[in-house]
């Protein structure tokens, strides 16, 4: 099983500058990079201290120039606010600025609250369609002239340029249900999914989707499958402990922003208070403590064992959780020194 990182800039102090996030988001990519894991991956969100990143190319571009070895991909790019023209050229010329590393992550989106500002009155179905739309588009304006008459989009011959250093680049989508797991493998891609914080019975059936949209496809080469979960390696019980408190907060306001119900002030939600926290029993210290990837060496390296043995390919080291720096840093370098050795 290989390992990456999932990583965004995230604001949960004002007086905190952008330029001293994107100075620490390098740093984490180049531990991950030093420690000989296989990706880096960035998404795509707007408006939102709580997940800063507008255009994950960009960010991907810069880091290309700072690192030499390790893969750079978004996770994900969000498919209805993207042109398939506009989004085949910037992905081909950032796979360019790359040397050829760039993996593209897409997704339907999840935020209303992003839904509501960059497509009014766009939905989730609408939105999973537009991605259905999209995907197979962008390998045919790789592959040279294309016209296109869809639902979405409309235009005369067209083709991408620049085009992909390889003339084609790996696709991920991301995936839950069982037709975003068939249409993923039918157009031969590979498939990224969470649990967020539902537990590894949750995990299984992820596994479980995948493996039964490969056997509706047995003549498509099986795709990889990547697990992403928040995960913290402790140095002691009371590190971890730590952990719990900090992963159960950052769950609680991952809920209030999906939920799109609370007053956003210049790019922060309004906060919660432990009452508000305390209500939000899915998320409570003990759900996260089991739910979560948590604790000293030896227990994540037995939980991720179990996920190799159930067939996942790549394991995402999930690390934004609205802690400080050096408590992320601190457990990144504990997974790369103290828990990928298991898996060489």
């Amino acid at each position: 099983m290989k390992f990456s990182l999932f990583v965004h800039m995230e604001r949960y102090r004002a007086e905190q500058s952008h330029a001293e996030l994107f100075d620490e988001l390098e740093q984490l990519v180049q531990i991950a990079e030093a420690g000989g894991m296989e990706t880096a991956w960035i998404g795509e969100h707007h408006g939102m201290e709580f997940t800063i990143a507008p255009n994950p190319f960009i960010n991907i571009a810069y880091l290309a120039s700072k690192t030499s070895r390790i893969r750079l991909g978004t996770g994900t790019v969000i498919a209805p606010f993207w042109h398939p023209l506009r989004l085949a050229g910037e992905a081909a010329l950032t796979d360019i600025a790359t040397k050829g590393r760039l993996d593209l992550g897409i997704a339907r989106g999840a935020y209303a609250f992003e839904y509501e500002r960059m497509l009014p009155g766009l939905d989730a179905w609408t939105a999973g369609q537009r991605m259905r739309e999209l995907v197979p588009t962008l390998r045919k304006l790789w592959a040279g002239d294309y016209a296109h008459e869809g639902e979405f989009w409309s235009f005369p011959k067209s083709t991408a340029v620049p085009k992909p250093m390889g003339g084609d680049m790996p696709l991920w989508l991301a995936a839950r249900d069982p037709n975003s797991h068939a249409f993923a493998v039918e157009n031969g891609c590979n498939v990224q999914v969470t649990p967020l914080a539902s537990g590894d019975e949750e995990v299984q059936s992820l596994m479980d989707r995948f493996k039964a949209a490969c056997a509706l496809h047995p003549h498509v080469s099986r795709p990889e499958v990547m697990l992403l979960l928040h995960t913290y390696v402790g140095a002691d019980d009371a590190d971890t402990e730590q952990a719990v408190r900090e992963l159960s907060r950052f769950y609680c306001y991952f809920g209030a922003w999906f939920k799109n119900q609370r007053t956003i002030e210049n790019g922060f939600i309004e906060q919660l208070s432990e009452q508000d926290m305390a209500e939000m029993t899915m998320f409570s210290p003990d759900v996260i403590r089991k739910n979560l990837v948590i604790g000293k060496p030896d227990s994540v390296i037995g939980r991720l064992k179990s996920y190799e043995a159930m067939g996942y390919d790549q394991y995402s080291f999930w690390i934004d959780s609205l802690m400080p720096f050096e408590r992320k840093k601190a457990s990144l370098e504990r997974f790369i020194n103290e828990v990928m050795p298991a898996f060489a």
